[in-house]
């Protein structure tokens, strides 16, 4: 059941009453018609075209009338077959539809160019992709407002996206960026470890080993952090600097945060539940998995507290690894309540032993950070990368147009 409570610092907009998809992409058609036309960025892997979520999503898509642009990053089609295939995969969108074929010869000549200035991604994933479609969005300047969710949710309909879109478009609210939440879970078992495990307990325990309050409380106010679905203002894409790495989502929260008063920042209900692709732990393998993933996050973390002028330590890194250890514990106890009262499973053992993985992590983080603290994980603002070179958004869209010729 749905509530009204605003706890934390930022507005949180609930789903109280079930309101009919229809009323609110409605809504979102006459916000169009008063000049605020709206844009999705679709990051996607190659392989995803193959799975059943992308399919369900793409069916979804053909309904909504009140999305002009969708942009669809394109990650390892490594070949002219497989960038048609996506093509004609991604036809039936009425839409105007772009793809940025990312490991095409076209897109592969911006790179370059971007790289003569140092400002290109040095690695593949996700944040890059992502990057690279905010560009095409920023330069193409067809829409004012976008939107951006994952390929892989097994579980999506029409109603996630208007939910989403809707407290940016919505001409009074006056938010500039919204924040999707939802609840992870199946029909039998707890989903969300990285939030649940890992997330939360840190925040709460940086708050103690720093004595920071402000932006921790900021991140703690969300319900879950690490969706990866978020809608903003045309402005807010040209001014941030996102990382290329798994911390996209706190990276993107901190920018935000940076950037804008909290009375302009909110989140908002998008889905009952939410079910997706599960990465595995990887206790064996620090560069995959939940593991990275943890290892990438807590650094990101770190990096934004060190900017507020707080001193890291290898001894400050101790305390804090005590100090999860034992809030992630408490936290266990907590959700295994929340699971068993409501008929789902959940399995201590295991949840202990990613929290141990997760232990560690900190301390490999810290060490990193603490190694080379001037490393530099975010990608450029399009700001600057169009004061580099002034004719960047051009010669982007004539690539792009190029390939979708």
């Amino acid at each position: 059941m749905a509530d009204y409570f605003q706890n934390g610092v930022i507005t949180t907009l609930h789903n109280l009453s079930d309101r009919p998809v229809d009323e609110l992409e409605n809504d979102l058609l006459g916000f169009t018609k008063q000049g605020s036309p709206m844009a999705l960025i679709l990051p996607s892997l190659y392989s995803e075209l193959e799975g059943p979520a992308l399919k369900k999503i793409v069916n979804q898509l053909k309904e909504v009338k009140y999305v002009k642009q969708i942009i669809i990053g394109l990650d390892r089609a490594n070949s002219e077959e497989q960038f048609k295939h996506a093509k004609e995969f991604f036809s039936v969108l009425p839409q105007d539809v772009n793809i940025l074929w990312n490991d095409g010869p076209k897109m592969k000549e911006i790179q370059k160019l971007l790289s003569a200035e140092n400002l290109a991604p040095t690695e593949p994933g996700k944040g890059s992709n992502v990057w690279v479609c905010m560009g095409y969005f920023l330069a193409s300047d067809i829409a004012k407002t976008v939107a951006l969710h994952d390929c892989d949710i097994l579980t999506y309909d029409r109603g996630l996206l208007a939910r989403l879109f809707y407290p940016i478009a919505h001409p009074v609210f006056g938010f500039k960026f919204a924040k999707g939440f939802y609840y992870r879970a199946t029909d039998s078992k707890l989903n969300g470890r990285v939030t649940r495990l890992l997330v939360s307990p840190l925040v709460r325990s940086l708050r103690t080993v720093t004595n920071d309050s402000k932006f921790l409380d900021y991140i703690d106010s969300f319900r879950y952090p690490l969706a990866g679905e978020f809608c903003m203002f045309h402005d807010v894409v040209s001014s941030i600097r996102i990382p290329k790495d798994w911390g996209l989502e706190i990276g993107v929260l901190s920018e935000i945060y940076r950037n804008y008063s909290l009375n302009r920042i909110c989140q908002t209900d998008i889905a009952n539940s939410y079910d997706h692709k599960h990465q595995p732990v990887s206790h064996d393998n620090p560069d995959a998995g939940l593991s990275k993933m943890s290892f990438d996050i807590i650094k990101a973390m770190i990096r934004k507290l060190a900017t507020d002028g707080h001193v890291f330590s290898p001894g400050l890194f101790r305390t804090l690894k005590t100090s999860y250890y034992r809030n992630a514990l408490d936290m266990i106890d907590q959700y295994y309540a929340d699971a068993i009262i409501n008929g789902l499973n959940l399995d201590r053992h295991t949840e202990e032993k990613t929290v141990e993985l997760f232990e560690k992590n900190i301390m490999k983080a810290g060490e990193s950070f603490l190694s080379n603290p001037m490393e530099t994980p975010f990608l450029p603002s399009w700001n600057r990368v169009k004061s580099a070179i002034p004719d960047i958004y051009q010669r982007l869209t004539e690539a792009v147009k190029t390939d979708n010729a």
